[in-house]
């Protein structure tokens, strides 16, 4: 473990001093340190091996889900579901869920063997999109500034959304506890999620408008800004869990309510504080993924069931349903394919990943592992390499 914490510490300092540099070559931050948690692991003969799948690793998995579902829950500009708030309703309510039931039923299909919980846990993983491997998206000029509005409303949303079904599905997947019926684990969460759900929304709509309150009178500096959007996520996490609820919720919804309610005249300074240390969760988090796609290389094997279903899963299970979703909307057709296509997968499947293979038993932790490895590997190809050559062709093809 400190042979690890060495190198990420090097690695860091080495990407920051060539920051600028990496990026004229295209070498992205999660890409850099992808191959270099992998090459350490190699070198390390599997020191990351023995402490991933333990208390520790778990726990640092909690904490870069719950950051990361705040800022992610922050991003937008253009209010809680951006500029185009109707359609951002047809992506997260209609085609998010059509999406994780054609993920379930493709995963009976091709995961023989897995129990129903665990293919809605695998499901759930293999959803939610995310622009670490294809930051691209955000700043090309050839996609469409509406669908780039979308897709980022779409990223802020869907793991929030996902986590308690995530959660509850792993529950009862897990052969560590003595579950009961699923209608006895629902009655179990739902009291959970309401508690999260309270606890979360107020404390972030109560430290916004006290954060409004505080700046009219001036008694906020720059600096206390930014220590507020940090110590808010921790606070909804921690008291949620405290209370027993879920900490994932809380965090999330903490977000929306913090996004919702803050007037501030500066929001994208106020998050730099907790942007820099999510970009540090999740720098680690891909360094540790670069170690994970060695362990499953060496200890998994990989079928062709998992290949045709990660292949799937990145293209028709999101496909179809967001044309279906978007059908009958103002977008145009090459709109909605380009909407349909772009979507990269990212942190919250390594983290969704990681937290399943710490709580489930062999051979299904295996087959989430390298369902993970499949995943993220071929949208880095799919989206990262390939989805600005796609972009161009449909760029074209709308300005026919």
């Amino acid at each position: 473990m400190l042979l690890s914490l060495i190198a990420i510490s090097l690695l860091l300092a080495v990407w920051a001093l060539l920051a600028r540099r990496m990026e004229s070559w295209r070498i992205t931050p999660p890409l850099f340190l992808l191959l270099a948690g992998a090459v350490v692991e190699y070198t390390t003969h599997g020191s990351l091996a023995d402490t991933l799948n333990s208390e520790t690793a778990e726990q640092a998995a909690k904490i870069v889900l719950a950051v990361l579902l705040f800022v992610d829950a922050n991003a937008m500009r253009a209010g809680v579901f951006g500029e185009h708030p109707r359609s951002a309703v047809r992506v997260l309510f209609l085609a998010l869920p059509l999406s994780v039931g054609i993920a379930v039923l493709l995963g009976l299909w091709l995961l023989p063997g897995l129990s129903l919980a665990t293919v809605v846990v695998i499901a759930c993983i293999v959803v939610p999109i995310d622009f670490a491997p294809a930051q691209w998206i955000v700043r090309h000029r050839e996609v469409p500034h509406r669908v780039s509005d979308l897709l980022n409303v779409e990223a802020g949303h869907n793991d929030g959304i996902l986590s308690p079904i995530f959660l509850f599905a792993l529950a009862v997947a897990d052969q560590h506890v003595e579950a009961g019926s699923v209608w006895d684990e629902l009655r179990e969460a739902l009291p959970h999620s309401a508690k999260a759900i309270l606890v979360g929304f107020l404390v972030g709509a109560g430290l916004a408008l006290g954060a409004n309150l505080a700046e009219r009178k001036n008694l906020m500096t720059e600096q206390s800004r930014r220590v507020l959007v940090v110590a808010a996520p921790a606070a909804a996490y921690t008291l949620a869990i405290w209370w027993h609820g879920n900490g994932f919720v809380a965090a999330y919804l903490c977000g929306v309510g913090y996004h919702y309610y803050r007037q501030s005249r500066d929001a994208e300074r106020e998050l730099e504080l907790l942007e820099d240390l999510g970009f540090l969760l999740t720098a680690m988090m891909w360094f540790v993924f670069g170690g994970v796609v060695l362990i499953a290389y060496w200890r998994a094997d990989l079928t062709v069931g998992i290949v045709v279903f990660c292949l799937l899963a990145l293209t028709l299970v999101r496909m179809l349903p967001v044309l279906l979703a978007m059908f009958g909307s103002k977008f145009t057709w090459p709109e909605r394919v380009m909407l349909g296509g772009l979507g990269p997968r990212g942190a919250a499947v390594i983290v969704f990943g990681l937290l399943a293979y710490n709580v489930l038993d062999p051979p299904d932790e295996d087959t989430i592992l390298l369902i993970v490895v499949v995943v993220v590997l071929g949208s880095v190809v799919l989206h990262g390499f390939g989805g600005p050559v796609a972009a161009r062709a449909l760029a074209r093809r709308m300005s026919e």
